[in-house]
């Protein structure tokens, strides 16, 4: 990567960041069209648009299904971490630090270093939309 793209970078990740910390509620709930159980709200509707990650949205709503102890929880936090070599882990706790899912994700170009949603309810929302 050239230094003008990693700036780029740089600065996309900044203005994402600055932006989804003015998430605060949510005026429309978004229902996922493969997984109809669960829904969205506006903050992770524009975190999915903008950082190209409905993929994160499909796997945090797939484990639900591959993994039904995760359906038992009634609260989960969903932390993605992009390592410098671009793979991720993405890591599912109950909110008091017990760990039900990790996995590592081999190549990703999400933009931010990390990030934090909620799932509760059958609803992913930022945490400053709780």
């Amino acid at each position: 990567m050239t230094p003008t793209e990693e700036r780029t970078k740089a600065i996309k990740a900044a203005q994402l960041a600055h932006a989804l910390r003015h998430f605060t509620g949510s005026e429309h709930w978004y229902r996922h069209q493969l997984f109809r159980a669960f829904c969205y709200t506006d903050g992770v509707k524009y975190l999915a648009t903008e950082a190209g990650a409905y993929w994160l949205l499909d796997r945090l709503f797939a484990c639900q299904h591959e993994f039904p102890a995760l359906r038992q929880e009634e609260f989960q936090t969903w932390t993605l971490t992009v390592n410098a070599d671009e793979s991720a882990e993405l890591v599912c706790t109950d909110g008091n630090c017990r760990i039900l899912h990790r996995e590592t994700i081999g190549y990703t170009d999400f933009p931010l270093e990390s990030i934090t949603l909620y799932l509760t309810n059958d609803v992913l929302l930022l945490p400053s939309e709780n």
